[in-house]
């Protein structure tokens, strides 16, 4: 939605870039009804012996009906807000958020939605609408109306609009089993990429449970059908009419479509869109630990049987893990007797726990079997903080925090000891940028206090910051520096 890129990593010239569906121009919409059925069930074939699958009859499907039934439910989702907001969230390794033009200094920004209830509620991506001053949806038939943002998920992507129209009622979207899903279905695609609104695409399921690094949840379905700018937050069909997923982002060196794109699962838009509709955020379980996974050289170290397992890398000081008496080096192996087989799973598991509630974690250290019993937390609503959302007396800093996850740990060639809050975007004009702060620079310690986490970060920035002066002690390609960074009152912007 911004022309910045939010690449955290300056060796990024080595991948391909993930890129947010942001595009501009508008939709279509729809209703849901049923086509043909499913393939048959493939084939099993016994160890030693030949698989010899099942060829269907060769057809071609056609979508016509399929398309024209769903279409009235489509929408295209139109965001301005100011030319210096952040409008990327969250700030992702390798994503890059869609080019968009500049009308005096206001930034429109255009993705797609697609209506769930009859009383109009939109589900569309959150970054399509983060940042925004305004939110506008057109429909299928051309109505403009306004639209109130219900609530944003950050972790899943994911954001719930409300249309105001009174008591008009809208046709709409069932969403379905993503569960069911297979690689090589075939699956439908709709949005309005580059502008061409009720754009239609085809392809088919190329894998399931796909984890592209955008977050602790992943799990995304990739498929091939050609998804584009603008195709963010609109919704992914099998056959039958049902929604499975909803798509987020793309896999491309260009920031075109290559053929690898990702949709959110429909079994995970069901539990989030229904917990932003009752509170307006998602209450998921914290347990205030940094993971790793174990490779098997890892796990030679350890004198494990096995890679499998969370490494902890760091423990949060008065979280929950820490007060449970977990420490740095425990391997975390089940959580209450459901094994864990790397980082993302856990992060799933502990998540799904309501806060209060006790888990017990099965935990080797220094090889020897122990049992920790803590108590869940809540996690906090915005986990990567963003300094710049702090206001007062010490005006906006400017930047955007993430945890020190492994991946970036080892993008950035970062010593396993290293705690902090990695810088994941700099607001242009901001006191940050003015003291030279940068995108992949780790914020370790502001003045003489020690910070581990963004959270921490947040804290000491505000509590240091009420002479309008901060001291950030910062990690630079591994060099240790401070960094003076002014903070004037006229540098809130509101």
């Amino acid at each position: 939605m911004t022309n910045a890129s939010l690449s955290l990593v300056r060796r990024a010239g080595r991948v391909a870039f993930l890129a947010l569906l942001l595009g501009s121009t508008a939709l279509g919409g729809g209703l849901a009804l049923g086509m043909s059925g499913r393939a048959a069930a493939a084939p099993t074939a016994s160890a030693g012996s030949p698989i010899v699958p099942a060829v269907p009859e060769a057809r071609i499907p056609d979508f016509a009906d399929l398309v024209a039934q769903v279409k009235p439910a489509v929408v295209s989702i139109t965001t301005k807000m100011q030319a210096d907001a952040e409008v990327a969230e969250p700030p992702l390794p390798f994503m890059m958020p869609m080019p968009q033009e500049r009308q005096r200094r206001v930034i429109e920004a255009r993705g797609s939605g697609f209506i769930v209830d009859a009383s109009g509620i939109v589900v569309t991506n959150n970054h399509v609408v983060k940042g925004a001053k305004s939110v506008t949806v057109t429909l299928d038939d051309g109505t403009e109306l306004g639209a109130k943002i219900i609530g944003r998920d950050a972790r899943t992507d994911l954001a719930v609009l409300k249309l105001e129209a009174g008591d008009r009622k809208f046709p709409f979207i069932q969403l379905g089993n993503s569960a069911s899903v297979r690689p090589g279905e075939w699956v439908v695609a709709m949005g309005n990429p580059f502008g061409l609104g009720g754009t239609v695409t085809a392809g088919i399921v190329s894998a399931k449970g796909r984890d592209i690094g955008a977050g602790p949840y992943d799990q995304f379905i990739q498929i091939d059908a050609p998804i584009n700018q603008g195709n963010s937050g609109g919704p992914l069909f099998t056959q039958d009419g049902k929604v499975v997923g909803v798509n987020s982002a793309i896999l491309s060196p260009s920031g075109g479509s290559i053929g690898i794109g990702f949709a959110i699962p429909s079994n995970v838009v069901k539990s989030v869109v229904a917990e932003l509709e009752k509170s307006g955020h998602v209450t998921r379980g914290y347990a205030g630990l940094e993971m790793q996974s174990i490779d098997p050289e890892m796990a030679k170290a350890l004198h494990l049987s096995g890679p499998e397992g969370a490494l902890v890398a760091g423990v949060e000081p008065d979280g929950p893990s820490a007060k449970a008496g977990i420490a740095p080096g425990d391997v975390i192996r089940e959580v209450d007797g459901h094994a864990v087989k790397d980082p993302r799973e856990l992060a799933m598991q502990v998540s799904s726990v309501k806060p209060g509630e006790h888990v017990t974690f099965a935990v080797l250290r220094d090889g020897k079997p122990l049992t920790i019993a803590l108590t869940v937390a809540e996690m906090p609503h915005e986990h990567q903080q963003a300094a710049s959302d702090e206001r007062g007396g010490q005006g906006k800093v400017g930047l955007a925090l993430a945890s020190i996850s492994p991946e970036l740990r080892d993008q950035l060639d970062l010593p396993k000891s290293a705690k902090g809050a990695v810088v994941s975007g700099v607001q242009p004009g901001s006191p940050a940028e003015q003291a030279g702060i940068q995108a992949g620079d780790v914020i370790v310690g502001v003045g003489s206090k020690a910070v581990v986490s963004p959270e921490d970060a947040v804290r000491a920035i505000r509590a240091a910051g009420k002479d309008h002066n901060l001291a950030l002690r910062i990690l630079r390609d591994g060099h240790p520096l401070f960094v003076a960074v002014n903070l004037k009152p006229d540098a809130d912007q509101g």
